[in-house]
């Protein structure tokens, strides 16, 4: 039910502020494959859950890019012998190109956060 549902979502919610809070620099948890795919798998699932798939890939649009990229990045080189990307994924490109971190964070939140508000905005449409 959805009582359930609340106290799932709850759970990851504080999981990940918590995470977070020890994950600010100086770096004292990494999250890794483990941590990452069990997070991904708990919101496909909530999506699922809730008939609000669509959402999710909106919201993680994101994701689904840098993904793609590495997807164009190993096809075009199997088929040219050239590579698309200085680096995949996207992120890593930016990197090569000279970008600091920081702006390339900074830059993901903002393309990020108005991802989440398209999302959020797809709610009311129905």
């Amino acid at each position: 039910g959805t009582g359930e549902l609340v106290i799932f979502c709850s759970a990851l919610i504080g999981a990940g502020l918590g995470f977070l809070w020890f994950n600010a620099p100086p770096a004292a948890v990494f999250m890794g494959d483990t941590g990452s795919l069990s997070l991904g798998g708990a919101l496909g699932a909530v999506a699922v859950a809730t008939k609000n798939e669509l959402v999710l890939a909106i919201v993680g649009g994101l994701f689904v890019v840098e993904t793609v990229s590495v997807i164009i990045q190993v096809f075009w080189y199997k088929r040219t012998g050239r590579r698309v990307f200085l680096m995949a994924p996207l992120h890593h490109h930016f990197e090569k190109k000279g970008w600091a971190e920081p702006t390339i964070v900074i830059r993901f939140w903002i393309i990020a956060m108005i991802l989440a508000l398209a999302g959020l905005a797809t709610l009311k449409i129905r």
